[in-house]
């Protein structure tokens, strides 16, 4: 009969064995997760509301986690290089994805034109939607115009106006609800595109850009400052943060209506143990009272949905955008 020892030593050299056989993220994943530090890419340039989501989020997480949760910030291409960095990642649960409303519908832009490196479809697993963040559409104060029906009017009474509208980038949110408008309105407007939501604000405060828009979070500070003005809303309903602002449903554009979310995503073949135990921490995250207090001053609210709620919304929003991106070609 074998002795204790020998059992033991030959079930620990099965268990190394079978271990080192694995991928390095398998291995890594037979251990407690986590173990190491998260990285979360922001696929959008510091300042603007998935930063500021993200870092706050990032740093609940860390705390309940034990672990590091790292926001490394890498934009270009309307998100597209941060997000395909994270596609191509392992799918170990150590580099995840805080993106925005942009994601699917640029998605969708980026399919059409087959430029796309990655199928957000097929390629990320959904972890939690984990606010929602109102969409507003706002211009400088020197628009004449107190509302987006107003400056539909403006334009098209003035035709030698030139105005700029601007973007975090091709088949962005706002590129897409842009050229809505000036479908819907039937007027002109020029695209600018920008890496992120922080760089367009700065050419909107400064008036060499007219029009533009963005999450509310990143522009509330300047809107209560009466540098920005908004023009609408693209939320169902009015706004708390700003309850005198319409909706672009009441001012006569109900095909610019579009609710605004930050979520986060993981690579495609994520173990699901991984995903539940990261959306647990998102959930709890946006739900401590301190967070919950951030968001209600940047005029956010904490949601922490589940994996399914959160394919549910991509799934609707893609839908929603796919033929208006396919008729206006804006691939």
């Amino acid at each position: 009969m074998l002795s204790r020892r020998v059992i033991w030593r030959v079930a620990a050299g099965v268990a190394a064995s079978s271990i080192l056989g694995l991928a390095p993220w398998q291995a890594a994943q037979a251990q407690a997760y986590p173990n190491k530090p998260i990285k979360m890419i922001v696929p959008f340039p510091a300042g603007g509301t998935t930063d500021i989501v993200a870092r706050l989020v990032a740093q609940r997480m860390s705390e309940s986690m034990g672990q590091p949760v790292l926001v490394d910030n890498r934009g270009g291409a309307g998100g597209a290089i941060g997000a395909d960095l994270v596609a191509k990642a392992a799918p170990d649960g150590y580099t995840i994805l805080m993106h925005n409303i942009t994601f699917p519908i640029s998605s969708v832009a980026q399919t059409l034109a087959r430029t796309s490196p990655f199928n957000v479809e097929t390629d990320f697993a959904g972890i939690s939607i984990a606010v929602y963040v109102p969409f507003v559409l706002t211009s400088h104060p020197s628009v004449p115009a107190k509302d987006l029906r107003e400056l539909a009017a403006l334009l098209r009474s003035n035709k030698s106006l030139q105005y700029n509208y601007g973007s975090t980038g091709p088949g962005s949110a706002m590129h897409v609800l842009g050229e809505s408008f000036k479908r819907e309105a039937k007027v002109d407007m020029e695209h600018i595109a920008f890496k992120g939501a922080a760089p367009m604000k700065q050419e909107l405060l400064s008036g060499r850009l007219q029009i533009g828009g963005d999450q509310l979070s990143s522009s509330l500070t300047e809107i209560k400052a009466g540098t920005l003005k908004v023009l609408a809303t693209t939320a169902s309903k009015r706004i708390a943060p700003l309850p005198d602002v319409p909706t672009v449903r009441e001012l006569g554009f109900p095909a610019l209506e579009l609710e605004g979310w930050n979520g986060l995503f993981a690579p495609a073949r994520t173990p699901k143990d991984v995903i539940d135990r990261l959306q647990r921490e998102v959930a709890l995250a946006v739900r401590h009272p301190d967070l919950v207090k951030r968001f209600a001053d940047l005029g956010a609210e904490g949601v922490g949905s589940t994996p399914a709620e959160q394919d549910a919304i991509l799934r609707r929003q893609m839908d929603q955008f796919r033929g208006v991106i396919r008729d206006m070609k804006l691939e």
